[in-house]
């Protein structure tokens, strides 16, 4: 963990932290800032509507994108490469290995406006349960704003930390939401060599942004069958496009072969042409269980999985009060028949009354995810709402060293260093997010169960950490992390974490193998963990002494050590073989300038040795102010203002390597 730094709060007119940014698509800031501050990218195929923008709004054509000129592309490339994956015994026995997956298809912001590197409000869709999802599609587009959607780097680096794939979003929309068929016709127009064009930007685009694939929705209605044709003819283009490129393709069940639109419900003879040329299929919401049934069936036929099948299931309004007949896609009692498609779980935010906390928004998305029972150990069978976890086995990528965590959620109501509040304004930046417990709250104890949550009132790092409160009358085991992490003589544990309340000894949990079947416990062994004098955050460090072989489960066990409730808060875990620090950026300068608002940019110490960079602002006295962090290698910051007799701002990056050590300052100045 970092050594301590001298860090303190700016104020007043020096106020240096987490930029604010506009919400929704008007523009709020200065004109000049607007014109400096990147968002993520937004196009439409070719021509452009009539009339001018809305405010906020930039209309560009996909067909003249170029990378080199995309200014805004050092701020929206993703720079975590997506993680392998592993299953591991699944902790109950109703969930699935290998049978149905889980899409989600998320608005994370709106079309426009929409910040390339997080922003100053903790109230944001800061989505941790990855270990259940398969793909990620970063949903939107709209007639007036722009069609298709390049996903911003902090989905993308948030998604790949966790081993979950992101596609962006082509939507040719209704005429009923603006649609014109024109711009289906520009999509699929061909060259003089019979090519598709725009194929090729597609996946120029995703290579240059470092996501996935995409999600191509045609929905306009009025085409024939030569746009079919065309339109079959660009999705093959694309695939084979996109297959050579390492991209994923998802076709949308809109429009036929014949080139009207009409939703299926199934695959069949009116859209299997496009599952075919596509690497799956979302299967509209007007499904019924026999057409499932015979699409999975169909599917099979042509030498396909059926579980490249998306069956859709519309959460926006509902959330978990939706009505879903489960048993035609994840029946208890029998194979899966399909994939599930989750349409805009963000509800889960969306429902919240005004006022709500970042807790509120993580109690709400567990039971959206876990089930009622906030426990995937302990299903609960009889809830209405058949949650993921009940049925689809996690996933990790905890499975090399060194490991680190923060229990950063990736939002938080203030910045933490080492303990210490760095800055007191509320920020999100998903980029930041740790790997995090998949199985929340997986807790064993003959006794009282203790309550487990993401807590934003104090963290060592970040913006949350782990809290624990409860009687604790019985030893509690909480369950942390599925791993496979190698053990050497030299591999240790460091856990950073506090006693608020009560008396608690604390014993790290190690498990060398899985359970023996699915829904058992982990064979744990249990190392004490030695106590630190003083009050406060302290860091234990536990060798593995006498374990040999991979840890396969990490975890901790709890004892009260006296007769009160407990409040026990985790800060950070770490597991390593030794600790080193990353060298510090090079070539850092300011790309742009208009007043207090900045554009920097700098170059990795070496590749794969940085997980994030942090920026802080020098006042002339030598106290530090917290900017932000990114995974890019550019930020920026608006709104800066002189201190009293300051000639020019003083701006540090440091690279933070995977056990969150920091490197030597790189340091930059310019004049007001």
């Amino acid at each position: 963990m970092n050594p301590t730094r001298r860090t303190v709060l700016l104020a007043g007119a020096a106020a240096a932290f987490l930029p604010a940014l506009p919400t929704g698509t008007a523009e709020a800031a200065p004109k000049a800032t607007a014109a400096l501050r990147p968002y993520a990218s937004y196009w439409y195929p070719d021509s452009l509507p009539s009339g001018s923008p809305g405010p906020g709004i930039t209309w560009r054509s996909l067909k003249s994108w170029r990378a080199a000129a995309d200014a805004d592309l050092p701020f929206n490339a993703a720079s975590v490469p997506l993680a392998p994956r592993f299953t591991p015994t699944p902790v109950n026995t109703t969930a699935r290995a290998g049978q149905a997956r889980v899409q989600s298809l998320v608005s994370f912001g709106p079309t426009s406006s929409n910040p390339s590197q997080g922003s100053a409000t903790a109230d944001y869709y800061a989505l941790t349960h990855w270990a259940y999802i398969d793909e990620l599609v970063f949903w939107g587009g709209s007639s007036g704003e722009g069609l298709i959607l390049a996903p911003n780097a902090p989905v993308v680096d948030a998604a790949h930390r966790h081993g979950v794939p992101v596609l962006g979003n082509v939507f040719l929309p209704p005429a009923a939401y603006g649609g014109q068929l024109q711009w289906t016709r520009d999509l699929v127009r061909k060259d003089a060599s019979g090519h598709y064009p725009l194929a090729a930007q597609l996946v120029a685009v995703a290579a240059a942004h470092g996501f996935d694939g995409w999600f191509v929705n045609a929905e306009t209605g009025g085409g024939n069958s030569a746009l079919g044709a065309d339109m079959l003819g660009f999705v093959k283009e694309l695939k084979r496009l996109a297959t050579a490129a390492g991209q994923r393709i998802t076709w949308y069940d809109a429009m036929t072969v014949n080139g009207s639109v009409s939703w299926q419900g199934a695959l069949n003879g009116q859209n299997h042409a496009f599952f075919q040329a596509a690497d799956d299929m979302f299967v509209d919401f007007r499904w019924s269980a026999s057409s499932l049934a015979a699409s999975g069936q169909k599917a099979v036929q042509l030498g396909r999985d059926r579980y490249a099948l998306w069956a859709g299931v519309d959460v926006e309004s509902g959330g978990w009060n939706t009505s879903v007949d489960w048993d035609a896609i994840v029946p208890a009692d029998r194979a899966h028949i399909a994939s599930l498609g989750l349409y805009r779980p963000e509800w889960t935010r969306g429902q919240l009354p005004a006022g709500h906390t970042p807790e509120d928004f993580h109690a709400a998305d567990d039971r959206f995810w876990t089930g009622r029972s906030l426990d995937p150990s302990r299903p609960d069978t009889a809830d209405s709402w058949r949650a993921p976890a009940l049925s689809v086995a996690d996933r990790s990528t905890v499975a090399a060293l060194p490991f680190a965590t923060v229990f950063n959620t990736g939002h938080g109501l203030r910045w933490y260093e080492d303990g210490q509040v760095a800055s007191d304004r509320p920020w999100n930046h998903l980029g930041l997010q740790d790997r995090l417990p998949s199985r929340r709250w997986v807790v064993r104890t003959d006794g009282q169960r203790p309550a487990v949550a993401f807590d934003f009132a104090d963290a060592w790092c970040g913006g949350s950490s782990v809290l624990v409160t409860g009687a604790l009358d019985r030893p509690a085991e909480l369950d942390l992390y599925a791993t496979r992490l190698p053990i050497s003589p030299d591999t240790v544990v460091e856990l950073t974490h506090r006693t608020d309340t009560g008396a608690v000894r604390v014993e790290l949990a190690v498990a060398t193998a899985d359970p023996d079947a699915a829904g058992g416990a982990p064979p744990y062994t249990y190392l004490p963990v030695p106590a630190v004098s003083g009050d406060g955050w302290r860091t234990s460090v536990v060798r593995l002494s006498g374990l040999s072989g991979t840890v396969h489960a990490l975890g901790v066990r709890l004892t009260a050590a006296g007769g009160d409730p407990v409040g026990w808060r985790l800060g950070g875990l770490a597991v390593h073989d030794g600790t080193g620090t990353p060298a510090a950026p090079s070539g850092l300068r300011v790309t742009a300038a208009s007043g207090g608002d900045l554009r920097l940019a700098w170059e990795h110490p070496a590749p794969g040795t940085v997980r994030h960079y942090t920026l802080h602002r020098v006042l002339p006295d030598g106290t530090r102010g917290f900017l932000g962090g990114t995974g890019q290698r550019a930020y920026f910051t608006g709104g800066q203002t002189p201190a009293p007799g300051e000639p020019a701002v003083r701006i540090e990056v440091r690279a933070v390597g995977e056990l969150y050590t920091s490197s030597a300052p790189s340091t930059v100045t310019h004049p007001w």
